[in-house]
Order: C-alpha cells, then sequence, then structure tokens
C-alpha cells in the first residue's frame, strides 16, 4: 500500500522501530497494529513506546502511571 503523505508523515512518526517497513505510512500503520490488537507508536509517550510493547493493556498503564 502506497501513501502519498509518506514524506509529512516521516517528519512526525514517533516510530522507533528502525526496520519497521511501514513508518511514514500511517494507514497502513494502523492497519498492522489493529489486526495485532495493538496501538501504533505515535499513541506512546517516548519512554513507553521504545518497549515496543504496542497493547492497550500498556497504553492504559501508562496513562494509569501518569495520573490521569
Amino acid at each position: 500500500m502506497g501513501c502519498d503523505n509518506k514524506k509529512n508523515n516521516l517528519s512526525s512518526c514517533t516510530c522507533t522501530y528502525s526496520s519497521c517497513d511501514k513508518k511514514g505510512n500511517c494507514c497502513a500503520c494502523v492497519a498492522y497494529h489493529r489486526d495485532n490488537d495493538e496501538l501504533p507508536a505515535c499513541f506512546f509517550d517516548e519512554k513507553t513506546e521504545r518497549t515496543y510493547d504496542r497493547s492497550f493493556r500498556n497504553f492504559v498503564n501508562m496513562f494509569n502511571k501518569r495520573g490521569k
């Protein structure tokens, strides 16, 4: 799946997984993570994203730790 906005998306992509082939292709990224019951990197703060645990549980835990 191609992406006309990939260049623009890359400037704000927070994914630190260096070999990700979906980097900058938000539609493909969201679809991939949705199919795996996960959220994409851009939903996580920097510290949590670096764990590569993209689970819904980890997302909720991140907010609970921040008191939100």
